[in-house]
């Protein structure tokens, strides 16, 4: 009966030890899904603006040399900043285990007027219209919202071939909901690629327990629609809104 008992022990004690570790395993493929996820995000939005900001260059380098400057010197600043965000990104992973870090600053929704400015500034105007009252928002929520419209953006220039876009974002009271379309001709051969980035949004909403859909509108062009629901506060929370 001792050994049986010892044993018994001895056994729940490993089978602990095993589920630690494989939970441990998966946090870890999961860290490194979500990393490769933003790193993806990061580089295909600057690869589209470069491309369109290179193609403009060679289109006027002959005719209009002022303005191929200009066009080369987005290309130059966007390849900066995006080296430098990954250097950041990929420095601070390497210190995380010692200084217990996050890995980089997530960026939010209230940095999509900076990604319409720069996309314009690339050659496709990016509109952005803010609906209801704005106001903070949980962090896994604000990031999905910013990633979904910057794959979204990033999808209109690289595939849909428009020249501008609408980034319609709602605030309700139980809902955040972000609207992308255009006029273009949608994602067309490049359908695979473009299908990837929205494989990532659609899993970005699933996992928020949220609603998604993206297709061809009947008038021409290519909508993505994003319902994401947020937690309701407690009686006594107010939430402050945000000054636009």
């Amino acid at each position: 009966m001792a050994w049986l008992l010892g044993n018994s022990a001895r056994q729940s004690r490993l089978h602990a030890e095993q589920s630690r570790a494989q939970a441990a395993v998966q946090a870890t493929t999961a860290e490194r899904l979500r990393i490769a996820r933003e790193l993806h995000d990061i580089v295909a939005h600057t690869i589209g603006i470069v491309a369109l900001q290179a193609g403009a260059a060679r289109r006027v380098i002959d005719t209009q040399p002022a303005r191929a400057r200009e066009a080369l010197g987005e290309v130059e600043n966007a390849s900066r900043e995006t080296l430098s965000g990954l250097r950041r990104m990929l420095g601070a992973l390497r210190q995380a285990d010692t200084a217990g870090a996050s890995p980089h600053e997530a960026p939010s929704l209230s940095d999509i007027d900076g990604l319409a400015a720069a996309t314009t500034a690339a050659g496709v105007r990016v509109v952005v219209q803010w609906h209801g009252r704005r106001r903070p928002l949980p962090p896994d929520i604000d990031l999905s919202a910013y990633r979904i419209v910057q794959e979204s953006v990033t999808n209109v220039v690289r595939h849909a071939g428009a020249h501008s876009c609408l980034v319609r974002v709602d605030h309700r009271d139980t809902e955040l909901t972000l609207e992308i379309t255009d006029t273009g001709r949608g994602p067309g051969n490049d359908a695979s690629h473009a299908g990837y980035g929205l494989a990532g949004m659609r899993e970005r909403v699933a996992l928020l327990q949220g609603q998604f859909t993206a297709g061809a509108r009947p008038e021409g062009g290519f909508r993505v629609m994003a319902r994401l629901p947020l937690p309701q506060p407690t009686p006594h929370e107010r939430p402050k809104p945000i000054a636009s």
